[in-house]
């Protein structure tokens, strides 16, 4: 069957599989025509005509899908599950990813189990032992102080790692020893900011809550400037971390946060615990569902018309969900704003 569902946080191993199957395309056809959508941005209609449709210029098509769990209305899962059904041929491949751990169960029951897998996030122990090995096959070194600071600063999965480390090779020659001051100076100074180094500050517990709607404004401005600038990835960042916090109170809700529970729901490190911990007692379940609501209320506003005022659409966003815990706000924009 040509289709496959790569799952999971560990991001970076999740795209290795990902450019391990357009390799081995390559090896059979000679030529692949790649092509990236986003769920939340795209009708399966869409990439569904581009891989039933054959290519003048290639000999297979490979379409990868990611945020492949905003694929839940009715008419799309059966589109989808209508070319699955009767997809025959190797030479067009549809690869559904998700950071999520699982998406709409019709979907998954009619992938093939050999074609499934779930990227868990690696524990500290081995993040630790995978930062060594990656500054080694480089040519350097790197303290344990320094390796236990990078795992505290950056998102655990290999893509963000191997992006924010290879900063250290520009900066250094081989053979220097990495070590905490180096950290500091390469990461904490320059650090590319996205959606969930966003949900992280606003959910740092005992901070004064006008404080973390300042400090997050500002972390919203810094990802305004970068290359990841896009609102509707804000958004969906965002969405990811809520419902990722959901699942979490709903594990506690139910006294189910024994390790085990927690990795099969996709909270295998110590720091996503103590940050999904935190976020559970600054917002509650309803809170948090409040919080989705809003944040797909606003991901319309925007798509409807909203780009001429787009960053003041999110500097509200976050006005609510931080100040207001998912309330709305009685902010009107007149016409000419």
């Amino acid at each position: 069957m040509s289709v496959y569902l790569y799952t999971g946080p560990e991001a970076g191993m999740r795209t290795d599989a990902v450019l391990a199957i357009k390799e081995s395309m390559k090896k059979k056809f000679g030529q692949v025509e790649e092509y990236l959508f986003y769920a939340y941005e795209t009708l399966p209609s869409e990439y569904i005509a581009i891989l039933e449709s054959e290519s003048l210029f290639s000999s297979s098509t490979c379409v990868v899908v990611k945020g492949a769990e905003a694929i839940k209305k009715k008419d799309e899962v059966d589109s989808l599950l209508k070319w699955i059904s009767l997809s025959a041929s190797d030479a067009a491949v549809l690869i559904l990813v998700s950071d999520e751990i699982s998406v709409d169960s019709k979907i998954e029951k009619a992938i093939p189990q050999g074609n499934k897998k779930i990227f868990w996030e690696m524990s500290e122990d081995k993040t630790i032992s995978w930062l060594n090995n990656y500054f080694s096959k480089n040519g350097y070194k790197i303290t344990e102080e320094a390796a236990s600071l990078i795992f505290d600063m950056l998102e655990n999965n290999t893509e963000t790692l191997k992006n924010e480390c290879s900063r250290f090779f520009i900066c250094f020659p081989k053979g220097h020893t990495i070590d905490s001051d180096d950290v500091d100076a390469i990461l904490t100074h320059n650090r590319e900011e996205n959606a969930f180094s966003l949900f992280n500050t606003m959910s740092e517990e005992g901070e004064d809550p006008s404080r973390c709607l300042e400090k997050s404004l500002e972390i919203l401005q810094k990802i305004r400037l970068s290359k990841d600038s896009s609102s509707v990835l804000i958004i969906a960042g965002l969405a990811s971390c809520f419902r990722k916090l959901i699942i979490w109170q709903k594990l506690a809700a139910s006294g189910k946060t024994d390790d085990f529970n927690l990795k099969i729901n996709g909270f295998s490190s110590k720091k996503m615990k103590a940050q999904y911990g935190r976020a559970a007692r600054i917002w509650s379940q309803g809170q948090s569902l409040a919080i989705l609501a809003l944040l797909s209320s606003t991901d319309i506003d925007l798509r409807s018309g909203g780009a001429l005022l787009e960053d003041v659409i999110l500097q509200k966003m976050l006005y609510e969900i931080i100040l207001k815990k998912g309330g709305r706000s009685a902010t009107v924009f007149n016409d000419g704003i």
